[in-house]
């Protein structure tokens, strides 16, 4: 397999059509949105979608910051420096075929001079069972990504204080967003590792039940779709956990506007 290939393509399907569980969660909102400027704004959102799919045109301009999660499996013999070769060249290819947006900055304070190439990635790696090698992106548009934060709550805020904090975040993001939203959630570890987390939910979340209610409470906020008011300020809410410290709580959230675009590869041993 050409694991360049494998990538770019994934990268460039990725900015062009919503995973079908997006869609069918735009559609629902669509269909059932009560309030006339929230339902104008899904229904404009549905024919993005349409357009996009026919024409191969990205769903939004702002084509995102390349987020990965680099799963790799224990027993495999392949060496980082190949998977991190083929991450970063992969995904440079994808910038240049699928014609992205030049979105990224080498100097984040001063000079803030364009690197040309969308890159670099950012990649997370951890180590799992078997000898596969699990990539997942998330193509992070920044107007989203500014409204996600963290909370380091103090141990005793229970299952309350994580969801005041999250609805706290999403209220003071209000429409900034583009909502509806898809909400990451990251629960323990350090502050760092909650941000971390907060985008690996979107892949394995652990708590539905917590996630359920975070849904419910985010969505009386009435914000609604494109900020003009509405029930669909989120569509869904994924969250993980993780142990962390006696003395802290650490909740972290990534907001993902309703362009949720993201990308899994599967390469078994000896494919990159």
């Amino acid at each position: 397999m050409d694991a360049e290939k494998a990538i770019s393509d994934a990268l460039i399907k990725a900015i062009r059509r919503l995973p079908d569980k997006a869609s069918e969660l735009i559609h629902e909102a669509a269909v059932n949105e009560s309030h006339p400027s929230g339902r104008l704004v899904l229904e404009a959102i549905e024919k993005n979608i349409k357009i996009s799919r026919e024409t191969g045109l990205p769903l939004c301009q702002d084509t995102g910051m390349f987020w990965c999660l680099a799963s790799i499996g224990r027993d495999s013999r392949v060496p980082l420096s190949r998977v991190e070769d083929a991450i970063i060249n992969g995904a440079g290819k994808a910038a240049v075929d699928g014609f992205y947006r030049k979105s990224i900055v080498a100097d984040p304070v001063y000079s803030r001079g364009n690197t040309g190439t969308n890159l670099p990635p950012v990649i997370v790696y951890e180590s799992i069972p078997g000898s596969d090698i699990i990539l997942h992106f998330l193509l992070k548009g920044f107007g989203s990504e500014n409204c996600s934060g963290v909370r380091m709550l103090n141990p005793t805020a229970g299952e309350d204080g994580v969801i005041a904090a999250v609805v706290d975040i999403i209220r003071e993001a209000g429409g900034k967003p583009c909502p509806p939203e898809f909400i990451g959630v990251g629960i323990g570890g350090t502050m760092d590792r909650a941000a971390v987390l907060s985008k690996k939910a979107f892949f394995h979340p652990s708590d539905k039940e917590l996630a359920d209610r975070i849904l419910k409470k985010v969505n009386e906020l009435g914000i609604g779709p494109g900020g003009l008011g509405g029930h669909y300020t989120a569509l869904s809410v994924s969250v993980i956990e993780e142990p962390t410290h006696i003395a802290g709580l650490p909740v972290a959230v990534t907001v993902n506007c309703w362009a949720e675009r993201m990308a899994e590869i599967v390469f078994k041993e000896g494919e990159i």
